[in-house]
C-alpha cells in the first residue's frame, strides 16, 4: 500500500515513506498554553530515528493561501487572521471578540503562517489521494476539528479537516469522517450537518466537557439527517471497552454508507495520562483504531488533533506511523534529539492507569443499538449526481515555483544560476544561457550616444558594460549581426573623434603663435568662423570663397602698437588636443605675453581693447 505522510512540515507519498521537515514545530501559542506544536517535531525525531521515513515518499505541501481557506471560512474572518499580530492586536479588540480569538485561541507570532501550514498539508494530502498518487496520506500537523466557519474555537483557527474533505468531494461521491479525539468534532459535524455526502462519526467524552456538543440525538438535519453519528462516552474508558464499540460501529457504517474515501482524526488526548483528557487508552489501544480503518483498503487521510502530554503524543503518532506503513517498531527507543523528554524509562509505550472505567457494558450496548437504529433510517449508499470534475493542475508543475506571496530580495535574484538546459525568449528568438550565468533582462542592448563621452577618457571596448537589472548579465552568445553593428557604430565614433582632434590641433597651433588671445573661434569646431570680410557663419560651415579662412583673436589685454602681428603658416607644429584645463593655460599665457608687450604702462590706466586679424594658411589634413 502506498503511503503519504506529513510530519512537521513534511508530507510524504508514494511507495515507501519520506518526509520534508516543516516549521510547524517552531510556533508557540504562548507561555502556559496547553497546545504545543513542538510535539510534532518530537514525533518527527522518532519517525526519522526508527527509519520509518524509508517507507514513505516525501513531498512538501505548500501552505494554504487565503483563497483556499475561504472555500470554507468567511472572507472577513480569514482577512482578520492574516492581519492581526501581537503588536497590533489592540487595534482589533472588536474583531477578537467577534471571532472568539482570545484566551483559548490567542494571537501569537506567525499565527496565519501556522494555519496555512496545517491546512495546506491536509489539502495537499487529499489532492494526492484524488490523483491516485498514494493510498494513505498522513498530516500529523492537521486535525484541528473545532474551528468554525467564522470563529476560532478549542485552540483551532482554520479547519483543515473540512478543507481536506471538500477537496476529496471533488472526486469521491461519499466521504466518511471518523474522530477518536476525546473532544467532540463539532466543527466538522457542523460543516456537513445538512448533507449526505459526508458521514461524521465521533467517539468522545460527553457531559460537562468542552465543547458540550455531540449528544446521541444530534443526527443531522434536512438531507443530512442521520448522517451524523455521535457516540458519547464517560470517563475512564479502556482499550477493551473502546474496541467493543469502535469496531462494530465503524464496520456497520462502512457496510451501509459505502464511503469512497475516509478521513481519520487521531487526537491523542484520549490517551491515558493526558493533561486535559480523562480516558484510559494505551498507545496500542489507540493505534488499534488506525489498524482497523486501514483494513478497509480505502483512500485514507490520517490527521493529528488534540494531545497535550507531548511525550505521549509523539510516541503514539510515531507508533501509528509504523502501523500505517506496516512496520512493527519495538519498545526500545532509539536516541534522538529529544531523547531526554521520554525518561525515565525511554520506551515507546503509553500504558493505562488504574483509573476507574465509568462506561459499563450495558451503557455501551445501549448506545450502540441506538446508533444502529439511526443507520437503518438512512438511505443505503446515497447516490450523487454525476458531473464533470474541473481539470487539476499537475502537482509537479509548480512544485518548485516561487511563492507569489513572498517578496524575493534583489540579492537573491542576482545570485540565481541558470541551468545548462535553460532557454529564455528574446525579441529575435531564443537565446541559451551559458552554464553558471545569471539571466539578462536586457538582451538587446545597443550602444547609445552617451559613448561619445567615453572617447576622451580612454579606449572603449567593443561590448559596453550591461545595464543593471534584476538579473543583468551579457549573454555569451550574441548574434553575429548584432556584434557587427555595434563595432561599426563604435568605429564611426572613433573616426569622427580623430577628425575633430586634427582640426582642433591645427587651430590651437595657430592661436599659440598669435599670442595675446583669449577667445578662439575656429571654423567647424568651436563655434563661429569669421572670414576676411567679417561675415559670421554658423558652426560647421566653411567659406565657399577661394580666400583662406581667417581666425579672429580678441585680445584680453592692451594692444602693443609697436609689436608687429606674427603670421602663422602651415609649417607650425601641431598642438595636442585641448581640454578645459589646456584652454585656461593658453589664456593665462596670452595674458602674460600681453602684459610684457605693454611695457611700463602707467599704473591704474585702463587700456583700450582691440581686435587683430591674423591670416592662417590652409593646412593639408589629408
Amino acid at each position: 500500500m502506498e503511503v503519504c505522510s506529513k510530519l512537521l512540515e513534511q508530507v510524504s507519498c508514494g511507495s515507501g515513506i519520506g518526509h520534508c521537515e516543516t516549521n510547524v514545530g517552531n510556533y508557540h501559542y504562548g507561555p502556559g498554553h496547553p497546545m504545543k506544536p513542538h510535539r510534532i517535531r518530537m514525533c518527527h525525531g522518532l519517525v526519522m530515528n526508527y527509519g520509518l521515513y524509508k517507507k514513505m515518499e516525501i513531498y512538501r505541501a505548500k501552505p494554504a493561501n487565503k483563497w483556499e481557506m475561504t472555500q470554507f471560512h468567511t472572507d472577513e474572518y480569514i482577512d482578520f487572521l492574516s492581519r492581526v499580530t501581537p503588536e497590533n492586536m489592540e487595534l482589533f479588540a472588536k474583531e477578537q471578540a467577534k471571532f472568539n480569538v482570545g484566551d483559548d485561541c490567542p494571537v501569537f507570532e506567525g499565527l496565519f503562517e501556522y494555519c496555512g501550514l496545517s491546512a495546506g498539508g491536509s489539502m495537499e494530502g487529499a489532492a494526492r489521494l484524488n490523483r491516485g498518487l498514494c493510498d494513505i496520506a498522513i498530516n500529523w500537523a492537521g486535525g484541528l476539528h473545532h474551528a468554525k466557519k467564522s470563529e476560532a474555537s478549542g485552540f483551532c483557527y482554520v479547519n483543515d479537516i473540512v478543507l481536506g474533505i471538500l477537496e476529496l468531494l471533488r472526486y469521491y461521491p461519499r466521504v466518511l469522517y471518523i474522530d477518536i479525539d476525546i473532544h467532540h468534532g463539532d466543527g466538522v459535524e457542523e460543516a456537513f450537518y445538512t448533507t449526505d455526502r459526508v458521514m461524521t462519526v465521533s467517539f468522545h467524552k460527553y457531559g460537562e466537557y468542552f465543547p458540550g456538543t455531540g449528544e446521541l440525538r444530534d443526527v443531522g438535519v434536512g438531507k443530512g439527517k442521520y448522517y451524523s453519528v455521535n457516540f458519547p462516552l464517560r470517563d475512564g474508558i479502556d482499550d477493551e471497552s473502546y474496541k467493543s464499540v469502535f469496531e462494530p460501529v465503524i464496520e456497520k457504517v462502512v457496510e451501509w454508507y459505502r464511503p469512497s474515501a475516509v478521513v481519520l482524526q487521531c487526537g491523542a488526548d484520549s490517551l491515558s495520562g493526558d493533561k486535559l483528557g480523562c480516558f484510559n487508552l494505551s498507545m496500542k489501544g489507540h493505534a488499534n483504531c488506525v489498524s482497523f480503518v486501514k483494513k478497509f483498503n480505502l483512500p485514507t487521510l490520517v490527521l493529528g488533533g488534540g494531545g497535550y502530554t507531548m511525550r505521549n503524543v509523539s510516541r503514539a503518532w510515531a507508533y501509528e506511523t509504523g502501523v500505517v506503513v506496516g512496520q512493527d517498531i519495538g519498545p526500545d527507543m532509539p536516541y534522538n534529539d529529544y531523547y531526554e523528554y521520554f525518561g525515565p524509562d525511554y520506551k515507546l509505550d503509553v500504558r493505562p492507569s488504574n483509573m476507574e472505567n465509568m462506561n459499563s457494558s450495558e451503557y455501551l450496548e445501549k448506545i450502540k443499538i441506538q446508533v444502529f437504529e439511526n443507520l437503518g433510517r438512512t438511505q443505503f449508499a446515497p447516490s450523487v449526481q454525476m458531473q464533470e470534475v474541473p481539470a487539476d493542475k499537475d502537482i509537479s508543475d509548480d512544485e518548485d515555483a516561487d511563492n507569489p506571496d513572498e517578496r524575493v530580495p534583489q540579492r537573491l535574484w542576482d545570485r540565481r544560476i541558470v541551468p545548462e538546459n535553460e532557454y529564455y525568449d528574446s525579441d529575435e528568438g531564443e537565446a541559451e544561457g551559458a552554464p553558471g550565468t545569471k539571466l539578462s533582462r536586457n538582451e538587446n542592448y545597443r550602444p547609445s550616444p552617451a559613448l561619445v563621452d567615453t572617447l576622451n577618457g580612454g579606449p572603449v571596448s567593443a561590448v559596453p558594460a550591461p545595464l543593471p537589472g534584476l538579473m543583468s548579465v551579457v549573454l555569451e552568445k550574441r548574434k553575429a549581426a548584432e556584434l557587427e553593428r555595434e563595432e561599426e557604430e563604435i568605429e564611426e565614433f572613433m573616426r569622427e573623434a580623430e577628425r575633430k582632434k586634427a582640426l582642433v590641433a591645427a587651430t590651437v597651433a595657430a592661436a599659440a603663435v598669435v599670442g595675446g588671445g583669449r577667445e578662439v573661434e575656429v571654423g567647424g569646431v568651436a563655434g563661429m568662423v569669421v572670414d576676411g570680410e567679417g561675415a559670421r557663419r554658423e558652426d560647421g560651415e566653411r567659406s565657399a570663397s577661394a580666400e583662406p579662412p581667417t581666425v579672429t583673436v580678441t585680445s584680453a589685454t592692451p594692444s602693443a602698437p609697436s609689436t608687429p602681428a606674427p603670421v602663422a603658416t602651415a609649417s607650425t607644429p601641431a598642438a595636442t588636443v585641448p581640454t578645459e584645463t589646456g584652454a585656461m593655460d593658453a589664456d593665462e599665457g596670452a595674458e602674460a605675453q600681453g602684459a610684457k608687450a605693454e611695457g611700463k604702462a602707467e599704473e591704474g590706466a585702463v587700456p583700450e581693447r582691440k581686435a587683430e586679424e591674423v591670416v592662417v594658411q590652409p593646412m593639408d589634413l589629408s
